[in-house]
């Protein structure tokens, strides 16, 4: 198995954008779906999962339109319809007719409408934070969106809001987060997809109907003192899908596959491969 890094990512055209992405191991197809915390990437989100996931699965890794070293389009509007396009194009640049798909918090988001969208391009979901009917923004999806950029806001962002035991913030992952999140154009367009009128970055409302009708086999994994994504969103899905079960990790903020890397993995896997 290849063990991949950020710097040996690849670039791929999806619908006319050059898209940052992972491709590592073999196997069913997994896709997975970062979240939108200021400074994320695929391999900022995912790089405790890539590489024990990718011994049993084809494992794909994509920076969002908007997202890291993915390109930003000036003339493109924000919103989860554009976010779901561009999973789509990227899908289809590599000829992957159908995957399953781990969402992590705005990912997760992203998951749903694709599998409602297209269910029979959707084995499985994991959906890991993420937001569920009637959620409003809670204290920390709001410190998130009003970030301003710098080192000691990005350690108290970290601290704060995304991790239970704050021994995992390293002056190491606070920098890191911290660079990417003010490389050229980055915050601008942080900022304009979810508080620009011109973007709909922010509008992620469910259509309950639609959530009551796929079919589609879905874990939903929650970290039980998650401050950005509340536990009750989970339980909302979970008691809204057909077909879902639920997964709570205690002592566990938004970051379950960082805070229980190897139990999330676990767990992931079992449900992936069952």
């Amino acid at each position: 198995m290849t063990v991949t890094t950020e710097n040996a990512g690849r670039t791929i055209e999806a619908n006319g954008i050059a898209t940052h992405y992972h491709d590592v191991g073999s196997g069913d197809p997994v896709l997975l779906l970062h979240g939108s915390g200021p400074g994320v990437s695929a391999w900022a989100n995912w790089q405790r999962v890539i590489p024990p996931l990718a011994e049993s699965h084809r494992v794909l890794a994509l920076d969002i339109v908007g997202f890291g070293h993915t390109d930003r389009p000036a003339d493109i509007r924000y919103s989860l319809q554009t976010w779901v396009d561009h999973v789509w194009g990227f899908l289809d640049a590599l000829g992957i007719e159908r995957a399953s798909i781990v969402g992590n918090s705005l990912g997760g988001r992203i998951a749903v409408a694709m599998a409602i969208q297209q269910p029979e391009r959707v084995s499985k979901m994991v959906l890991m934070g993420s937001p569920g009917p009637g959620m409003t923004p809670s204290e920390g999806l709001i410190a998130l969106r009003g970030y301003e950029p710098s080192y000691e806001a990005m350690r108290e962002l970290l601290v704060t809001y995304f991790a239970v035991d704050p021994t995992i913030i390293t002056p190491e992952l606070v920098q890191i987060r911290h660079e990417a999140s003010v490389a050229p154009g980055v915050h601008e367009t942080y900022r304009a997809m979810f508080s620009d009128p011109e973007h709909s970055g922010a509008d992620l409302a469910f259509n309950l109907d639609e959530l009551a009708q796929l079919a589609t086999p879905t874990l939903i994994v929650h970290g039980r003192e998650d401050r950005v994504i509340p536990l009750e969103s989970g339980i909302s899905m979970l008691t809204t899908l057909p077909n879902a079960d639920l997964h709570v990790f205690s002592r566990c903020g938004h970051w379950t596959q960082i805070e229980r890397s190897g139990e999330f993995v676990a767990v992931v896997d079992q449900f992936l491969s069952s």
